[in-house]
């Protein structure tokens, strides 16, 4: 089961601040002011790299475990649902037409249903991903 949770590295700068990069997703690098604003911006920095992951067609990494020193993060609850159909999608080996036409709709609807940066409604991905013999899973951890 993919839960999208990847280890991220905070690190002093010389300058101030906190930097934060992830050996698994290397584009991901960002910074913040303290450690909780460093976090924040992690997470909006792993929301663009998933969205540049899915826009170009790439395969996410396995995460890594976390090494001392380091945070799980995960992209926005609704970013994971749709990195959970994209990668249903991909090992199903079905396209976004196919997908349509098992939904009834218009393949723009799916493209929609895959844009990160797009709004789409919870239970509209959890039946994309069903009709891929998939199930959605949302869990609660504590922190």
């Amino acid at each position: 089961m993919n839960q999208f949770e990847y280890a991220v590295k905070i690190t002093a700068s010389d300058e101030g601040g906190w930097i934060v990069t992830c050996r698994d997703l290397p584009e991901l690098i960002t910074q913040g002011d303290d450690l909780p604003h460093a976090l924040v911006e992690a997470t909006d920095a792993m929301d663009e790299v998933f969205a540049a992951y899915m826009k170009a067609g790439l395969i996410f990494p396995p995460p890594s475990k976390a090494r001392r020193n380091e945070h799980m993060i995960s992209p926005p609850a609704d970013t994971v649902a749709k990195a959970a159909l994209y990668v249903a999608m991909a090992e199903a080996g079905i396209t976004n037409v196919e997908l349509a036409k098992r939904l009834g709709i218009d393949e723009k609807a799916v493209r929609r249903l895959l844009d990160p940066h797009y709004g789409s409604k919870l239970p509209r991905i959890a039946q994309a991903i069903a009709a891929l013999d998939r199930r959605l899973v949302i869990g609660l951890q504590a922190v």
